[in-house]
């Protein structure tokens, strides 16, 4: 019986830690960014790269309409294949933490998260010779000390998550996507497929997709919104 409460107080503990915290945070914290404050608009934004086989394209896609994105960006990534992120700087773009590795904050302590924040901003400076601004954990969980920790960083999360890192969900996104409302939403995608969960070639689906639904939104003058230095900033679709 001891050993059973004893495991039984170890998972509630690590409950109120990891799933728990999450919970609360993402319901009940303002700190929490979810839409841009600019009605009328989408905000762009892209986890878990960069990657060399899509990152690339997903820029020339952006590239050829004339919209910004941001880009939550791992930090061990940006070591191999900082030239990505050099570009990202070069053609307007905003840059933001999605930790050094790809790993849960479920599974960080305190000290592990203050590492990954801090390995993540040193990588991005040294690269862009700017401090990111913008942080988004993966898979948007958040532990005891994420805002605390977080606290020099503007947490964003998203209004809207497609699910685009499977394979499966490519066949609908065009349309889920025209779908989602554009109220200063924020869009959330994957640049990269080799992350924990996902499909390797997933990415193509979803550069196909925005491709076509930038398209759309040229024709129908939707607006974006770039998250940049704390302030969401509108421009028009092919940069006017």
């Amino acid at each position: 019986m001891k050993w059973i409460y004893i495991t039984l107080m170890i998972v509630l503990m690590y409950s109120v830690y990891s799933v728990i915290s999450t919970v609360y945070i993402r319901k009940r914290n303002d700190r929490i960014t979810r839409r841009v404050n600019v009605p009328g608009t989408i905000a762009l934004t892209f986890d878990d790269g960069p990657d060399p086989m899509y990152t690339g394209q997903l820029l020339d896609v952006l590239g050829k309409h004339g919209v910004k994105a941001t880009f939550f960006v791992v930090g061990s990534k940006v070591e191999k294949y900082p030239e990505f992120l050099k570009r990202m700087k070069r053609e307007g773009h905003t840059i933001g933490i999605h930790h050094y590795t790809h790993v849960s904050s479920w599974f960080l302590t305190p000290f592990q998260l203050k590492k990954q924040l801090e390995q993540s901003r040193m990588v991005i400076e040294k690269v862009t010779h700017e401090n990111p601004i913008y942080y988004r954990p993966p898979w948007g969980h958040f532990n005891l000390s994420t805002l605390f920790l977080s606290r020099d960083y503007e947490v964003v999360l998203w209004s809207h998550i497609f699910q685009d890192w499977k394979v499966k969900n490519g066949g609908d996104l065009l349309e889920r996507m025209k779908e989602a409302d554009h109220d200063g939403s924020i869009f959330v995608l994957h640049d990269s497929g080799t992350t924990f969960g996902a499909d390797e070639k997933a990415p193509q689906y979803m550069i196909e997709s925005l491709d076509a639904f930038l398209e759309d939104a040229f024709e129908k003058q939707i607006r974006f919104a770039l998250l940049t230095n704390t302030v969401s900033k509108e421009q028009e679709v092919n940069g006017q």
